[in-house]
C-alpha cells in the first residue's frame, strides 16, 4: 500500500482535537497530537501469541517528504485489559502529526480524498455537561467495600501481595454525547495527561485522560512511568500536606514498590542497562496525587525488541492487576465478576521500526449514544481500609463524571 508524506504548517489544535475525537483515533500529549481520520485502511489483530504486528506494517512504501518514522505509517489501537484477548490495530487513512515544536506532517494513503474535505465535514458541537438520567454503580459502594474486605482477607494469608479491584459507574443523559466537546474538557482539567479516544466496536469510543505511561520504545531507549500510591486532594489543600503525607504513607509507600520492582524485574529480563529513581515523586492532578517514578531502559539496535513485545511482557502490571500477576488476575476476576474491556488495557500506537507509546487506559469513559461507562480501581494490600479503597475510587471517577453528567 502506498502513502504520501506531506510536511505542513501547524493546524489549528483544538479543530484537529475535537475532530479526531469524535470520530477518529486521538493520542495528545505535551510532546505531540497525533490524529488518525477517515476509514481504517488495514486492521491487524493482536493476539498473546503474535508480538510482532510491526512487520504488517513495513510493507507499505511511504513517498514525499522524508520525517520521522512515527509520522509515517502508525497504526492505532485500545486493547482489552484481559491479556489472554485478542485486540486489534487499525492504520487511519490520514495521519496528523504534529510535534510541540510545531513540526507538523500529514500521511494519506494513496487512494485518500485527503486531510482538507474531511475537516470540512466536520460539524462542531458546542456541548456542557448534561444533567444525569440514571447513574447506577456496578457494585454497589457498600459491596464494593466488602469486596476489599475480602480481599485484605487473601492477602493477610499471603497468597496474593497486592491486587488491584475495579468498579463501575453506568449511566446515561437526555442527548448522545459529543465526544469532541467531551475531550476539550478533559483536556482543560487533566492537562498534565495523555489525552486519548479510540473507536470500538459497535460504534462505541473510549476516552479519557491517562496519567500513566505504560511502555515508550524510541529507537534504542525505553520508557515507563509507573503510577501507584494515592492521596485525594480537598480544595484548597496546601501542596507541602499532601505530599509530606504521601511520601511518609508506609502503605503507599509499599504499594509503589511492589509496582516498580515488578516492571524492573520485566525489564531486567531484556536488557542490561535498566534505571529506576531512586524515590518516588508526586504527580498532581485535578483531584489526586500519585506517587510517581521514571524507569529506563537501552540496549544495541540489533537486540532491541519491538514495543508490542516489551508490552506483552509488562502488562497487565501491579498498577492494574496485582502481585504476583496470575494469581492476582484470577483473585480481581473472581472478586469483580465482570469484564473489564478495554479499561486498564493498553491505549496507544505503534510504526514499522517497532516503535511506539502505550499508556494505561484508565481515567475514561466508554460513550455509546447517551449511554456512558466509566471504570476506577484502588490498589489493595494488606493494610488496606475497605472504606479508604471506596472512596479513593470515587474520587479517581470524579474527574470524568464531571466532564459527562451533573449529578
Amino acid at each position: 500500500m502506498n502513502f504520501h508524506r506531506l510536511a505542513v504548517s501547524p493546524i489549528e489544535p483544538e479543530l484537529l482535537r475535537k475532530v479526531g475525537a469524535d470520530g477518529g483515533w486521538l493520542l495528545e500529549n505535551d510532546e505531540v497530537l497525533r490524529v488518525g481520520l477517515g476509514r481504517a485502511v488495514q486492521s491487524i489483530s493482536v493476539t498473546a501469541s503474535d508480538l510482532s504486528p510491526e512487520v504488517q506494517l513495513a510493507g507499505h512504501v511511504i513517498m514525499g517528504d522524508v520525517g520521522p518514522t512515527d509520522s509515517g505509517v502508525v497504526a492505532f489501537g485500545a486493547l482489552p485489559f484481559n491479556p489472554s484477548a485478542s485486540g486489534q490495530l487499525s492504520v487511519p487513512e490520514v495521519l496528523v502529526t504534529q510535534y510541540s515544536n510545531g513540526t507538523t506532517y500529514v500521511t494519506t494513503v494513496e487512494d485518500s480524498e485527503g486531510l482538507i474535505p474531511i475537516l470540512e465535514r466536520y460539524v462542531e458541537v458546542d456541548q456542557e455537561p448534561q444533567s444525569v438520567r440514571s447513574l447506577h454503580y456496578e457494585p454497589t459502594p457498600e459491596e464494593y467495600a466488602h469486596k476489599v474486605a475480602a480481599a485484605v482477607e487473601h492477602l493477610r494469608k499471603n497468597q496474593v501481595q497486592k491486587v488491584v479491584l475495579a468498579r463501575a459507574v453506568k449511566g446515561s443523559v437526555p442527548e448522545p454525547i459529543n465526544a469532541g466537546a467531551l475531550a476539550m474538557r478533559l483536556r482543560k482539567r487533566e492537562p498534565r495527561c495523555t489525552l486519548y479516544s479510540m473507536p470500538l466496536l459497535a460504534n462505541r469510543r473510549f476516552l479519557g485522560v491517562s496519567p500513566e505511561l505504560l511502555i515508550e520504545r524510541r529507537g534504542t531507549v525505553v520508557r515507563c512511568n509507573p503510577l501507584a500510591g494515592t492521596i485525594a486532594l480537598p480544595l484548597n489543600t496546601p501542596s507541602e500536606d499532601y505530599q509530606n503525607w504521601l511520601l511518609g504513607s508506609a502503605k503507599n509507600l509499599n504499594e509503589h514498590k511492589l509496582l516498580v520492582d515488578e516492571m524492573v524485574t520485566v525489564l531486567k529480563g531484556l536488557f542490561t542497562d535498566v534505571t529506576a529513581d531512586e524515590q518516588p515523586s508526586i504527580l498532581k492532578l485535578r483531584t489526586v496525587a500519585h506517587l510517581s517514578s521514571w524507569l529506563s531502559a537501552s540496549g544495541s539496535a540489533e537486540s532491541m525488541p519491538p514495543v508490542m513485545q516489551i508490552l506483552r511482557l509488562l502488562h497487565p502490571t501491579a498498577a492494574v492487576c496485582g502481585i504476583p500477576r496470575e494469581a492476582a488476575l484470577q483473585l480481581l476476576t473472581d472478586l469483580e465478576g465482570q469484564d473489564r474491556g478495554s479499561y486498564a488495557g493498553p491505549v496507544g500506537w505503534i510504526d514499522s521500526s517497532g516503535d511506539g507509546e502505550w499508556w494505561l487506559g484508565i481515567r475514561g469513559v466508554v460513550l455509546s449514544g447517551n449511554n456512558f461507562e466509566a471504570w476506577s480501581g484502588a490498589g489493595i494490600v494488606s493494610e488496606s481500609d475497605p472504606i479508604a479503597e471506596r472512596e479513593e475510587t470515587k474520587d479517581k471517577l470524579a474527574s470524568v463524571l464531571t466532564s459527562i453528567a451533573i449529578t
